[in-house]
């Protein structure tokens, strides 16, 4: 392997690599505490809402550096709305639906603003933070309101037994099912990768050598083997990870194989020219800014559940989690540059910093601190790599 490629793989996968050196410092520094079954759980758990807004985010972020600050406030009104319909007696999925529906209506609205009234995606998504932070305290009366349905706890991942059933029927400290599917996801994974690299073999495409394609399938299927083996020694598969995972397969698919996917990179790349072109930039923005609103909506149901109650303070902050997630995972600040699974590892290297600084007792003050530098430190590298490639 030359230099150059190995420079370019190196630049490839710096996160992924930042990743294992994060998890092996802290792993070191907690004397393998971060490493127990129960706090790899919990980092799922803890960060579901992040890995589900940040995916949203990325469409956001991928038109052109645009970002929706108004997802927290969102999350807090949704769920707030939720709860209060639940606590009155509401069926568990009317009042997922109406969370759901409040969160598009939300995020339509904005789209509208943004895409077709021309108005600045920083400024309708601000006036929205302010808008419906309001509103959350207006509803719930500055009050907590308790979740207390026990299958809404179950189904979307809060309370003690928000975990996937053994259907394997497993002992003591081995759930099976959870292993299944780790296998399962190594062999899916493999073979979509393999998949991948014949078609464009066959279409006379440049593919990478097998040496480092392989590296990567074996590196990420051991990870993989070891996070469900974790799972499994604790209580199986967290329903939020369930979730999670269907949030991220979904958006993965948009955004690579499909023509919408295609139209958020052009117009990050060149809004211009993707005008020229013919594609209606302003359906593409009312996607990305209202499909934010759904999801904001889905992290509404995920956070209640989670805290087995609304507040009016909940989400608040959600949208810095989000947005620090897309960047650390290689979106670029310009836009037109990101993928789904690269924002996931950032915001796994969120999560696992956030937790192994908790382990260790650090002062929330100075965690603030930490992932600020992280995020700034992930800036400077986008905009240092784009000034290298002209």
């Amino acid at each position: 392997m030359t230099k150059t490629k190995v420079m370019n793989w190196l630049q490839k996968n710096t996160m992924t690599l930042i990743l294992v050196l994060v998890f092996a410092f802290f792993a070191w520094r907690t004397d393998g505490k971060i490493l127990m079954p129960n706090n790899i759980s919990n980092l799922i758990a803890q960060n579901a809402y992040v890995f589900i807004l940040a995916t949203g985010m990325l469409l956001c972020i991928l038109t052109g550096g645009n970002i929706d600050l108004a997802v927290g406030s969102v999350v807090c009104f949704s769920g707030a709305v939720g709860a209060l319909m639940m606590a009155n007696g509401a069926n568990l999925w009317v009042a997922a639906a109406a969370m759901l529906a409040i969160g598009l209506v939300v995020g339509g609205l904005q789209a509208f603003c943004i895409a077709y009234i021309k108005v600045p995606p920083f400024i309708t998504t601000l006036a929205g933070q302010l808008i419906f932070r309001g509103l959350s305290n207006v509803v719930l009366g500055g009050k907590t309101c308790t979740v207390s349905n026990a299958q809404f706890l179950k189904v979307f991942g809060g309370g003690a037994e928000c975990y996937v059933p053994d259907l394997l029927g497993g002992g003591e400290g081995t759930n099976l099912l959870c292993l299944v599917v780790g296998v399962a996801a190594c062999v899916i994974y493999i073979a979509l990768t393999l998949r991948t690299r014949f078609v464009r073999m066959k279409k006379g495409y440049a593919v990478e050598g097998w040496l480092p394609a392989i590296g990567r399938m074996v590196i990420i299927s051991a990870v993989c083997l070891f996070f469900f083996s974790k799972l499994s020694q604790y209580k199986g598969i967290p329903s939020a990870l369930v979730w999670v995972v269907l949030v991220v397969a979904v958006y993965a698919y948009i955004t690579s194989k499909t023509t919408v996917g295609r139209y958020l990179y052009a117009i990050g790349g060149n809004e211009k020219a993707t005008k020229l072109s013919g594609i209606d930039t302003r359906k593409i923005y009312f996607f990305a800014y209202a499909n934010m609103g759904f999801l904001a909506g889905l992290a509404g149901i995920m956070t209640i559940a989670r805290m087995c109650s609304a507040q009016p303070t909940y989400g608040t902050s959600y949208e810095m989690d989000a947005i620090s997630s897309c960047f650390i995972g290689g979106a670029s600040a310009y836009g037109g540059v990101g993928t789904v699974p690269g924002v996931i590892i950032g915001a796994v290297l969120m999560g696992v910093i956030n937790l192994g600084m908790s382990i260790m007792g650090i002062d929330q003050n100075y965690q603030k601190v930490v992932k600020g530098a992280v995020l700034l430190a992930a800036v400077i590298f986008d905009v240092m790599s784009k000034k290298n490639n002209k």
